[in-house]
């Protein structure tokens, strides 16, 4: 089969690694900016409070999560939009993009957990269910799940019994590759169609993301396994695919300039594409990890200082992860 048809079925299909609930951080395969510390997620709520203040009819609107994993970022967000004005969390209404029941189940007892009955989240299976009239939409990492095709020189990868094996390419596929001068690599599959179902039901839309990546391809391969935070390039000898499909979770290296591209095509406009580090600090970061000091001890502080660090260092997450916004 296709590999993008393989890698989906690796990932959502019955037995898929994302039809349960995974762990992520230490106890996971690996690690995410919004296991590493709640001040991410504040950060993303503040630059959300700075555009109501900016369009006051904005918080009548709704704050959407796509692919929430438990619900830690949205519950941040949602704990610091309080923190900013409270009436807020009154006047907001909040959603969750999630397809699988299970996980479903797991993100509504983590934020009863949170917040007892006093915050109703409305689930949709897929983002063409939302049709509101103005959403602040925020993902992480979403765009590297998304299934893809493998190009090689005018070849494309398909996977039969386990073993990868390379054919002629489809055409449509290598004419799409060669927008972005790309002989070799990944080519994601959905990101058009994704756009276009975002901007049919949301009547105005801020859409922040956070992914790995650049915007421009290095042709080169970047699909590889995670594992109990070990990393496997999937091309690696001693990888036996039959042994970790769907039970590690496997990915790649977005290229942005394909995503920006797809969200354009679909009416939005591209408010800004910069490092993960800079968006989180032009949201106010710092500013949020000052007041924590002025409010705990030297040790707490220090603790989160260091997750901090994590976030922003450029070579740790600060300058791999990027952000994009789109606007409509």
């Amino acid at each position: 089969m296709q590999f993008s048809k393989y890698m989906n079925e690796w990932l959502y299909g019955e037995q898929g690694y994302y039809k349960d609930f995974k762990a992520i951080g230490k106890t996971g395969d690996f690690y995410t900016a919004v296991s590493t510390s709640s001040f991410f997620g504040a950060s993303v709520a503040n630059h959300f409070y700075k555009l109501i203040e900016e369009n006051s009819f904005k918080k009548e609107g709704w704050l959407i999560e796509i692919g929430a994993h438990k619900g830690y970022l949205i519950c941040d967000m949602i704990q610091w939009l309080y923190t900013l004005d409270p009436t807020l969390v009154k006047s907001l209404k909040f959603g969750i993009v999630e397809r699988q029941p299970e996980v479903q189940k797991e993100q509504l007892k983590y934020i009863e957990e949170r917040f007892g009955t006093d915050i109703q989240i409305t689930h949709f299976n897929d983002i063409d269910e939302v049709e509101v009239d103005y959403a602040f939409v925020v993902a992480n990492e979403i765009f590297d799940a998304f299934p893809c095709e493998l190009i090689k020189d005018g070849e494309q990868a398909f996977v039969t019994e386990s073993v990868v094996e390379w054919r002629e390419a489809d055409k449509n596929l290598l004419d799409i590759a060669s927008k972005y001068r790309q002989v070799k690599g990944e080519v994601a599959v959905g990101y058009e169609a994704f756009a276009l179902h975002m901007a049919k039901g949301i009547k105005a839309c801020d859409f922040v993301s956070f992914d790995y990546g650049e915007e421009f391809v290095r042709n080169d391969f970047s699909v590889r396994v995670y594992k109990k935070h070990e990393t496997f390039p999937l091309f690696d000898e001693e990888l036996i695919l039959e042994e970790v499909f769907q039970k590690a979770d496997i990915t790649y290296d977005v290229n942005f300039g394909h995503v920006i591209e797809a969200f354009v095509g679909a009416g939005f406009k591209l408010n800004k594409y910069e490092t993960q580090a800079r968006a989180l600090i032009r949201f106010g970061l710092i500013d949020i990890l000052e007041q924590f000091a002025k409010q705990t001890t030297q040790s707490k502080y220090l603790r989160e200082a260091d997750k901090v660090k994590t976030l922003i260092a450029p070579t740790i997450m600060g300058d791999k992860f990027k952000m994009v916004h789109f606007v409509k």
